[in-house]
């Protein structure tokens, strides 16, 4: 015996839109599902016919082909859908129909599946600071130029009064499914863009994303110790989701200016400190800076060279989340007399004269070195 008009097993007539298709569907299923017709043996059946002629009327492109060919379009493989085709496209949608129906059968109408609200984007804020900032930390108030959630409508995108309704391409699921001989293909619903919903009616504020651009003004609290490159997470501070999605992170990067007097080192500090040619010869003391704003005083040896560095102790910039601090190290250079007046030129000539190699004892001892290579090459 041939098979039944589908049509026919639904109850409708030919022509109907797709929605009486599957409100037919839903009714009649309810009534020959096994689980409720017990002691009932051909329920089964009759349940399985009603799923077959649903599966084959609910896509337009199959139920066209139905119109033309009838049950030839499924068993020649018509339409782009062969009997395997068919029996894979109709094991794929059991899970989806029995969460509608059981929920029911049930007394609990499960949530239709929605996509995921779309998060929004992370955003970067580049914030240059004093190295001395880094040194005490600092709190700041940054202004950014970001989207939050409209008021209007509360981030859902839709006018007041109104709400997003269940898209009818996919019936809420935000996917659709085509079959392709022996598989079946399943792709985001280009109506809905994968959310499961449209907006019929959209905010006239936000356009309909459930978000607008403001210029927001933020708390930042720099803490001690940071160095350039640090990346300061702030959570949930970056762009609006997409209708009422899930707000992205401002993400701040700080960058460290030069220093008049130091050079960063990790947590160390050097300076470089010009000494006169007299104190470095005779010593003396001599007063730095420090990176705290105060002065200390450090001590010159005698016939301290160019580049001897001077150690001072946890004098410099504390290490990140840690009770640990750097050192200082201050780094003199002797400075060459300039400018001399007749005087001095005269008291400098006569320190030369009466210079030995006990007073320059590098120099004499390089220049012998020198003397001693051109007598043996008879230079």
């Amino acid at each position: 015996m041939g098979k039944r008009c589908y049509y026919e097993i639904l109850g409708i007539q030919r022509g109907v839109p797709d929605p009486e298709i599957k409100a037919a569907f839903r009714r009649l299923a309810k009534e020959c599902h096994p689980d409720s017709c017990n002691g009932d043996h051909t329920a089964e059946q009759r349940f399985k016919e009603l799923n077959e002629a649903y599966e084959a009327l609910k896509d337009p492109q199959r139920r066209a082909a139905y119109d033309r060919f009838g049950h030839a379009a499924f068993d020649s493989g018509l339409a782009g859908a062969g009997a395997h085709g068919f029996g894979a496209d109709f094991s794929a949608s059991m899970s989806a129909m029995f969460d509608d129906l059981f929920g029911e059968f049930m007394g609990q109408r499960r949530p239709r599946q929605r996509s995921a609200r779309e998060r929004g984007a992370d955003l970067r804020y580049n914030m240059e600071i004093a190295l001395a900032e880094a040194y005490t930390g600092k709190s700041a108030q940054i202004r950014v130029p970001t989207s939050i959630t409209c008021d209007s409508c509360s981030g859902s995108g839709a006018r007041a009064g109104t709400q997003a309704t269940p898209c009818r391409t996919c019936g809420g699921v935000g996917k659709v499914r085509a079959s392709q001989g022996f598989f079946t293909i399943e792709r985001t619903c280009p109506s809905c863009q994968g959310r499961g919903e449209v907006i019929e009616t959209q905010c006239p504020t936000c356009s309909g994303s459930g978000r607008v651009t403001r210029e927001r003004t933020l708390s930042v609290t720099i803490p001690v110790g940071v160095e350039d490159g640090t990346r300061i997470r702030l959570a949930g501070e970056g762009e609006a989701g997409l209708r009422g999605g899930p707000p992205g992170d401002l993400y701040i990067f700080l960058s460290i200016k030069p220093h008049e007097f130091f050079q960063r080192d990790g947590a160390d500090l050097f300076c470089r400190v010009p000494i006169a040619m007299t104190t470095a010869a005779l010593g003396g003391q001599i007063e730095v800076p420090t990176i705290d704003g105060g002065k200390t005083r450090v001590k010159i040896p005698e016939g301290s060279e160019s580049g001897k560095q001077f150690r001072l102790k946890a004098k410099g910039m504390p290490v990140l989340r840690s009770k640990q601090q750097g050192d200082l190290y201050i780094q003199v250079e002797v400075e060459t007399p300039k400018n001399l007046s007749r005087k001095q030129r005269e008291l400098l000539k006569a320190f030369e004269e009466g210079s030995s190699a006990n007073t320059s004892p590098d120099s004499a001892g390089f220049f012998a070195r020198v003397k001693e290579l051109f007598e043996r090459t008879g230079d």
